[in-house]
């Protein structure tokens, strides 16, 4: 005859297979904790790290180097975002002199142009540089010249 023999698991060692265990439940919270670290620590990089590193602005006007080459002078604000607004704008244009042949630049104030822009929204990435104009400066005097005359 055979005999048949049944075999019996030790409850002990079972419940560390069983899904609700402690030991599972525990693990789960930990990882659910470390992904919350993770994502404030992303939301501090990307929102928040940007707002405190951007550059301190000490006079009224700037000047923005691009990687064209153009300067424009202005009052830069929004330095922490990716898209920085440069508003009441000048750049410099060169202007020939026919009978002299002379160059000189003469400070223009943008929105002049036929849409008529008030602003700037400049693209973070193409900005090389960006310097106090100093409320002495040659650049100073003119936008103080060409407020005076309006």
């Amino acid at each position: 005859m055979a005999t048949a023999t049944v075999a019996h698991e030790d409850p002990a060692s079972s419940a560390a297979a069983v899904p609700g265990s402690k030991r599972n439940l525990l693990r789960d919270i930990i990882l659910i904790v470390l992904l919350i670290v993770a994502v404030f620590a992303i939301a501090m990089h990307f929102w928040i790290y940007p707002r405190v590193m951007a550059p301190t602005l000490t006079t009224p006007y700037q000047a923005v180097l691009l990687m064209n080459g153009s300067v424009y002078f202005g009052k830069l604000s929004r330095t922490w975002s990716d898209y920085p607004v440069l508003t009441d704008v000048y750049y410099l244009q060169s202007v020939t002199n026919n009978d002299t042949k002379q160059t000189s630049n003469v400070l223009v104030k943008r929105g002049k142009e036929w849409h008529g822009p008030d602003h700037m929204v400049i693209n973070a990435k193409d900005i090389v540089l960006i310097e106090p104009v100093g409320e002495t400066s040659k650049v100073a005097q003119l936008i103080a010249e060409s407020k005076a005359q309006k």
